[in-house]
């Protein structure tokens, strides 16, 4: 077979399901992440946080879902179990974390992992003619970049 059912380079394809399931892996223990911040969030800045922290958490779960119909489009399968998610992530999980400035610290490195990825996702993309991976990506970098500048202004 010489293209996908949709078109695309199959060897290519299998590329870019194994970037996007590891993007997914990264999404998830970010999300796991996050819910933890804003669980376990205390001090001074408390109810700014706890907020933030639920509209984060409930954007990576809106992103973790189009990323998984992604790999399924492709014709791949999504990683779906924690233990898949820790072997494929290069977010570091992390617990019992209350202070907010270290909680937006780790959501800036978290970023910082996802935009690296994205963009090697938006390069291989771009390559294969694969515009609605490369849409995909372009519509993250550009989100994820604001709010990387937002959280680091607010670490001042």
């Amino acid at each position: 077979m010489d293209h996908t059912p949709i078109g695309l380079n199959p060897q290519v394809t299998q590329e870019t399901i194994t970037g996007l399931n590891s993007l997914l892996a990264d999404l998830q223990i970010f999300y796991q992440n996050v819910r933890g911040f804003h669980w376990n969030i205390r001090g001074a800045e408390f109810f700014e946080l706890h907020a933030k922290f639920e509209e984060l958490y409930t954007d990576l779960q809106l992103k973790i879902d189009e990323v998984a119909e992604r790999i399924l489009t492709l014709g791949g399968r999504p990683l779906h179990t924690y233990e898949a998610y820790l072997q494929s992530t290069d977010v570091h999980a992390v617990k019992d974390i209350s202070n907010g400035s270290e909680s937006i610290k780790h959501c800036v490195a978290a970023f910082s992992v996802l935009l690296l990825r994205e963009r090697a996702l938006l390069q291989l993309s771009a390559n294969a003619g694969d515009e609605g991976t490369h849409a995909l990506m372009s519509d993250y970098i550009r989100e994820q970049e604001k709010t990387v500048w937002m959280y680091r202004a607010y670490l001042g």
